[in-house]
Order: structure tokens, then C-alpha cells, then sequence
């Protein structure tokens, strides 16, 4: 009796172990969902972000025009500094003004573009620390100053020849910032200050005449006068004679 239970116990063991052999077999291992790649950071659009406000078709032609869209997108891809724009509205170009910059050739166009451009982002506080004159993306040399100063809450620009304000902040997101201006930024390189218009001709004066004096005239009359009156004489004496 006893050998008996003990087979039962050994086949009641035997039987477990397999069951719990085979379930920790096929028990599948939970597995880790997929960690989906970090996206990468698309480089703000500012045509996209000047088209929405507006009120800047002018410059955005421009841009366009001298690709200064483009090289605003790769240097933001490839770059942390960001960028500062000052964007003039359309009420900037009036008809002298676009016929002006209308005369450029292409290179003076990028030129143009690029000197409303700082390459790096500057906040509206950072404008009171900033070393002048600034550097654009069209250069810093004599011929291309450009000066950023401040007071009570306004950012004056100068660039020599235009003076204006920042009179919006369009958009900002810490690596671009686009500011509203009201007035065209003129570089002294493609529109050097006409010379000053020569001074008119004096009218040449003509030198006085002496009026003839009164006597002499009055003279010569009494002489031819008096020659009538000899001849006269004469004439009478020759034909009594006669």
C-alpha cells in the first residue's frame, strides 16, 4: 500500500514539473514597444510667416527674387545663432523708393535684401547691448554701417541715409525674429548721397554808363547853331556883293 501512494506521488510530481515546464516555455516574452525616431526641427518659414501678416508683399518679392529665402532656410538648418529680420511694410516702397531699388542690378538686389538681415537673434531687450555698427548678412564695412540704439522702449535703426523704428514684432521663437519697420534700410554702397547741385550762375552785370552831361550837349547844340548861323552870314554877304 505504501509503494503504491509513492508511485502515485512520483507520477503526480513528474506531471507537474512538465505542465509548468512547458507553460514557462511557451509563455511568450513581452517585448518593448518601438521608440519612434526623435522628429527633426524644421527650420521656420518666414516667407510663410511675412504672407501671413500681410502687409509684406513688396520684400517677400524680393526675397524671392534673390533667393535670400533659401539661404535664410539653409543657414537656419545648419546653424543655432538664428536671425533677425527688419522687414519693411509695402507703405516703405513708394513709387521712388521701388524705382529706385528697381534700377539695381542682381548682385545690389541680394545686397539690398541681405542688409535688412542680422545673422544672429536678437529680443527686443537684446537691442540695448548690441556693438555698432551691427553686422548684416550683406557685411559690416564703412560702406554698409548699420546702428541699433535704444530709448524709452523704442529700437531706432540708422543705416546713414534712413532712419527709422521698430514700430511691431511680427513673429519670434527664439532662434527668429521679424520686426516691422516703416521705412526702407538704404545702405551709403548702392545709393550714395547726390552731390550738391552747383550753385547758380551770377547774372553778369553790365558796367554803368555815365550819363552824358547835360552841358556838353547843350554846347554842341549851340555850336552847330552858330556854324548854321556863319554860314548864313556869308551867303547873305556874297549875294549883296553880287
Amino acid at each position: 500500500m505504501q509503494q503504491f501512494i509513492l508511485l502515485l506521488s512520483l507520477l503526480f510530481l513528474h506531471n507537474c514539473s512538465r505542465t509548468f515546464c512547458q507553460s514557462s516555455v511557451q509563455s511568450p516574452t513581452p517585448t518593448k514597444a518601438p521608440v519612434p525616431p526623435p522628429s527633426l526641427a524644421v527650420p521656420t518659414d518666414t516667407i510663410k510667416i511675412l504672407l501671413k501678416a500681410g502687409r509684406f508683399l513688396s520684400f517677400v518679392r524680393l526675397m524671392k527674387a534673390t533667393q535670400v529665402d533659401t539661404q535664410l532656410f539653409s543657414q537656419l538648418n545648419s546653424s543655432t545663432d538664428g536671425i533677425t529680420m527688419f522687414a519693411p511694410n509695402d507703405n516703405a516702397f513708394s513709387s521712388r523708393v521701388a524705382g529706385a531699388v528697381g534700377s539695381l542690378n542682381d548682385r545690389e538686389k541680394l545686397e539690398f535684401v541681405q542688409f535688412h538681415i542680422l545673422p544672429r537673434f536678437l529680443s527686443i531687450s537684446d537691442f540695448q547691448t548690441v556693438s555698432n555698427p551691427v553686422k548684416t548678412l550683406a557685411g559690416s564695412d564703412n560702406k554698409l554701417p548699420l546702428t541699433i540704439t535704444t530709448s524709452d522702449n523704442s529700437v531706432k535703426i540708422s543705416s546713414g541715409l534712413t532712419k527709422t523704428s521698430v514700430s511691431n514684432t511680427i513673429y519670434t521663437d527664439k532662434q527668429v525674429a521679424i520686426y516691422e519697420v516703416d521705412k526702407v534700410l538704404v545702405p551709403k554702397d548702392l545709393f550714395p548721397p547726390a552731390p550738391p547741385a552747383p550753385a547758380p550762375a551770377k547774372p553778369v552785370e553790365e558796367s554803368p554808363v555815365a550819363p552824358r552831361d547835360a552841358s556838353v550837349g547843350a554846347i554842341v547844340v549851340l555850336h552847330h547853331h552858330l556854324v548854321f548861323f556863319g554860314v548864313g552870314v556869308y551867303i547873305a554877304a556874297l549875294v549883296f556883293t553880287l
